[in-house]
């Protein structure tokens, strides 16, 4: 019996060793109904709170492929042939099959069988030991079926120098949502759990909770999802009861995901302009647009010749008038928000800018931009008008403008790709100053620092990426600014930050950005709030033998494949509505010495 079961912890440490030397995360199958596969551990965030984001196995119940049938394959080569309507009953199949699966479990028994295998691979003293470097920590997916509700169980191998001597071995324990607070663990219980599985005179206790300060949003009873979120993380020392709110000697850290277009934001009136500015990029580079709906009534051209008569009549009014002249003036808008003016709106806006925001607004066709773009140089090169731009101004048309200073206006075939390049070039000439405006006055930042954003010598496509960015982070510094009220330090040092960042990384609204900051900054936000998370960890030991005991509640289950069942409908008919509902989750740990 013992010969077999060394034969299996060989086979089973062979498979692991296998996918430990592959570049490649994908899984093996291991006797038919297991899957190994490898991850960073922080893709797991149960997992991560022991291991960090180092590489893992994890292993699952392995699940049958779903094969295609028959006459899916003959309609999916017959489609081209049939009317719109087989095409889209195909593609309804089609994504009745490809519906994702969630991670499967496995038994207890099977678990911990997997994890013997693994232990005696590590162990020293059996002949079964080889010499290649250790294998990554191990952790599997287990079903709840046990009585305690086991829904990971993991092993850790511990070093000293470059000998293992020691191995970890984690459970992780769920219970589904309650409100009763007196069912959830004690302190003091945690403690004696703690000191079950490690007789230490030294204890340490740390408390954790996590708060959502800006996100989706409760109306009526219902949900307003919002794919932004701002949340803090408070840890602090000396807990003294489980939920406690974290005291202000606590260290603080925000996380903060921003996605653009929230209608929330102050920033939204300049998305809605920098998706024209994108629409306009994604035209030149498919050479297919999907016009906006227009914001105003009025036709382009009508609004552009419009514009041109106001200022032929300020260049004939008296002299005293010029300061009203349109091209010094802001174009009012049934879309222009008070909170928004505050922030970017700018009123220096030269007379390209002035035509942009008229022309984004109004534009529906390529015929559209090249008739209005024709006027505008008509009337440059017969002298009717005579318009101020900003020195700096980068466009085709602004240098068009510069020449007619001189009456030598150069000929412009707008034909093709020209005056949809032209049109973007003025968008971004626009939107970059307003983003600069902003940051430069709130002394944010300085030009040097932004060099990279408002390079112009880059082709127009990545001019509009980097945009982009820019627009992203301004997003996020007035959603802190506004929501959060962050105080000029910290405000200055996250655009450091984010600046820093989008120098190098690719445009990612997934990105979470980090910030420390003092509690007392946002304590009236969190102090009389429920937390979506709260744990607390009693640990002892020290480096390498440290072992830790943690209680986690959350207001969603931190695992993704078991189903909880909550709280008795009776039993919380009579709470009150505005208690909350928290998953218990607990984390052991002990540690286990080879001879």
């Amino acid at each position: 019996m013992g010969s077999k079961v060394i034969l299996r912890a060989k086979e089973f440490c062979s498979v692991l060793r296998s996918l430990q030397d592959e570049s490649s995360n994908d899984s093996h199958t291991f006797e038919e109904d297991v899957s190994v596969g490898k991850m960073n551990g922080d893709k797991i965030a149960i997992v991560s709170m022991y291991c960090g984001n180092q590489t893992i196995f994890v292993c699952e119940k392995a699940v049958p492929e779903v094969c295609q049938p028959e006459n899916q394959q003959m309609m999916e080569t017959s489609n081209c042939d049939d009317d719109d309507g087989a095409e889209n009953d195909g593609a309804d199949d089609a994504d009745a099959l490809q519906t994702e699966v969630m991670p499967q479990p496995l038994t207890i028994m099977k678990a911990r069988v997997l994890l013997s295998w693994y232990t005696l691979s590590l162990n020293p003293g059996m002949s079964i030991v080889d010499k290649h470097p250790a294998l990554h920590p191990l952790w599997v997916r287990c079903d709840m079926s046990d009585p305690a509700g086991t829904t990971w169980l993991g092993a850790e191998p511990v070093y000293v120098d470059t000998k293992i001597t020691a191995i970890k071995l984690y459970s992780i324990t769920c219970k589904g949502s309650s409100v009763d607070k007196r069912s959830f663990v004690t302190l003091e219980e945690l403690k004696q759990e703690h000191k079950k599985r490690h007789n230490s005179s030294s204890i340490g206790i740390k408390g954790s909770a996590r708060f959502s300060l800006f996100g989706s949003t409760v109306v009526e009873n219902t949900t307003i999802e919002s794919q932004s979120s701002v949340t803090v993380d408070l840890k602090w020392s000396h807990v003294e009861s489980v939920l406690e709110v974290p005291p202000l000697s606590s260290t603080a850290t925000l996380n903060i995901k921003v996605a653009t277009g929230d209608m929330r934001s102050p920033m939204f009136d300049m998305y809605r302009e920098l998706e024209f500015l994108q629409t306009l990029a994604d035209g030149l580079r498919t050479g297919e647009t999907e016009w906006m709906e227009p914001l105003e009534s009025v036709s382009a051209v009508n609004l552009t010749k419009t514009y041109l008569e106001e200022l032929q009549n300020t260049a004939k009014a008296p002299q005293e008038q010029a300061a009203k002249t349109p091209g010094t003036t802001r174009m009012k808008s049934d879309t222009d928000t008070p909170i928004f003016n505050s922030f970017l709106e700018r009123g220096d806006l030269d007379f390209v800018e002035q035509l942009w925001v008229r022309m984004r607004k109004s534009v529906t066709s390529y015929q559209d931009i090249g008739d209005c773009l024709k006027l505008i140089i008509n009337a440059l090169r017969y002298g009717d008008i005579k318009p101020w731009i900003h020195r700096d101004s980068n466009s085709s048309l602004s240098k068009l403008i510069l020449q007619s200073y001189h009456q030598q206006v150069d000929h412009v075939s707008l034909t093709g790709i020209t005056p949809v390049s032209m049109l973007l070039e003025m968008g971004l000439d626009k939107i970059r100053k307003d983003y600069i405006n902003y940051l430069i006055g709130e002394e944010l930042t300085t030009l040097n620092h932004l060099w990279y954003y408002l390079n112009t010598e880059v082709d127009l496509q990545e001019q509009v990426i980097r945009l982009r960015k820019l627009h992203h982070l301004l997003d996020i510094i007035v959603t802190c600014s506004t929501f959060l009220c962050l105080p000029y330090d910290r405000l200055f040092h996250l655009t450091q930050s984010c600046l820093q960042y989008y120098k190098t990384a690719a445009y990612d609204e997934e990105h979470e950005f980090k910030l420390q900051i003092k509690p007392a900054m946002i304590s009236h936000f969190y102090q009389k709030e429920h937390p979506i998370m709260w744990g607390v960890e009693v640990s002892s030991g020290h480096s390498a033998s440290e072992v830790r005991t943690t209680l986690q509640l959350s207001d969603r289950p931190l695992v993704d494949h078991v189903i909880f069942d909550a709280d008795d409908p009776v039993e919380t008919a009579g709470r009150d509505c505005e208690e909350p509902a928290f998953f218990s989750t607990m984390l052991c740990c002990s540690l286990v010495k080879f001879a």
